[in-house]
């Protein structure tokens, strides 16, 4: 038992169906919208993490590459001992006491 719908009804539920149409179009492209800006995201977020990663490697390579300080690059240490070796200091501690047999 079926009864048809009044002709009023079928005009209400289409104007209905287009407020969904419009709606569930602007949900749809609301969530494009997000989707293409994380997209986006990710994307600027690798490019920036590999170029980072090119920056680091160059900079390893340069100071790989660069001549290491020798010991002259240091100032000679300043007297009469300039040309022998830097004094050395010697800690001689008073308290001990050697027992004579």
């Amino acid at each position: 038992m079926t009864t048809a719908t009044p002709l009023s009804n079928n005009t209400q539920l289409s104007g209905n169906e287009s407020t969904k149409s419009q709606e569930q179009s602007l949900y749809q492209s609301s969530g494009a919208i997000v989707a293409a800006i994380v997209v986006g995201v990710i994307v600027i977020f690798t490019a920036v993490l590999l170029i980072l990663k090119t920056y680091n490697r160059r900079m390893r390579v340069r100071r790989e590459l660069e001549p290491k300080p020798s010991k002259a690059a240091m100032p000679p240490p300043l007297g009469p001992n300039s040309l022998s070796q830097p004094p050395t200091v010697t800690f001689i501690p008073v308290d001990i006491h050697l027992h004579d047999r």
